[in-house]
């Protein structure tokens, strides 16, 4: 991945696209944080959406009363379980229902109950909100846990976000730096477990492909709709490895109690942070951001060497 300069050009209190990070500690900073930035919006006439994990999304209503009804909510434990899917299925949709409007979101995409699998994408979301929306008239505020989150999660927002809230102050972030923390989260997965499927493709085999995601959805028992929707998302990046990327690829597939999942190799090298979290600009998705809209999760390592990606299904 190319790197790029540390921190954004401008004023971060004055630039049209506002990226905060919340720091919380209890029920009553988070609602004094989030409720002052939520009515702002009210007020001044700005769409506002919420998308937190269900237990914060309680007290948001019923501290909004009547109000809620202006307001619209996601359960970001659903419509951004996978990382992946949010700037492209969630903030950007709603930034494009609203043309010509400046929009705010409260967004939380980082929880204790997120998996060490799950937390690199989330960090790498974070600090892609920055490249995706530069520019844009919207305001993004995320809350993080100071109590209940490990210290590393709240240092690393100070590299997501170029502003920062706690206790009522706002001020710059000293650690701002998206494509750095977007580098360092890049990380080698782990090897697959043992009596993982093999297949080396090339494009006559992607038949093939496609069938050993079947037999591995079958085995676990996943609903037909979800096999298919597997199917797509291993398709998608099987045909762009022998398409852009040295013309073969080798997939492994496995499944455990809780999920299954689809993993491909080939040689190529991922040197464009924002691919597949953009939609095409009709609206619709393809390639890689179809499969992020597909999968309960993806997890990606690039270099010279080649890129592995791992996508999830949850049974």
């Amino acid at each position: 991945m190319s790197h790029r300069s540390a921190h954004a050009p401008g004023d971060r209190f004055t630039e049209p696209f506002v990226h905060e990070a919340l720091l919380y500690h209890d029920q009553a900073s988070y609602l004094d944080g989030t409720m002052k930035f939520i009515y702002a919006g009210i007020w001044i006439g700005e769409p506002v959406a919420v998308a937190v994990p269900p237990a914060n999304m309680r007290l948001i209503r019923e501290r909004l009363g009547a109000f809620a009804e202006t307001v619209t909510f996601h359960d970001i434990t659903e419509a951004g379980r996978n990382p992946g899917r949010i700037i492209p299925w969630l903030l950007s949709r709603f930034m494009d229902e609203h043309p010509g409007h400046r929009v705010r979101v409260v967004g939380e995409p980082i929880w204790r109950e997120r998996s060490d699998e799950e937390y690199p994408a989330c960090v790498q979301h974070e600090a892609m909100i920055n490249v995706a929306f530069a520019g844009r008239a919207a305001s993004i505020l995320c809350p993080y846990d100071t109590d209940r989150l490990h210290p590393h999660m709240v240092k690393d927002s100070y590299a997501t976000h170029p502003v920062m809230i706690e206790q009522g102050a706002r001020f710059p972030s000293d650690g701002y730096d998206p494509y750095g923390i977007t580098d360092a989260y890049n990380l080698p997965l782990s090897e697959p477990p043992l009596g993982a499927s093999t297949l080396r493709f090339e494009v006559d085999d992607l038949v093939k492909v496609r069938r050993a995601v079947a037999e591995v959805g079958l085995e676990a028992d996943l609903p037909p709709d979800r096999i298919s929707d597997l199917q797509s998302a291993v398709n998608e990046l099987a045909t762009n490895s022998v398409m852009h990327a040295g013309g073969s690829g080798t997939l492994r597939t496995w499944h455990d109690d809780v999920r299954v999942v689809c993993e491909v190799r080939d040689f190529g090298h991922v040197t464009d942070v924002m691919a597949g979290r953009l939609r095409a600009p009709d609206g619709g998705g393809r390639g890689l951001v179809m499969v992020h809209y597909l999968a309960d999760l993806v997890q990606r390592h690039t270099s010279q060497t080649g890129t592995t990606t791992r996508v999830h299904v949850l049974r």
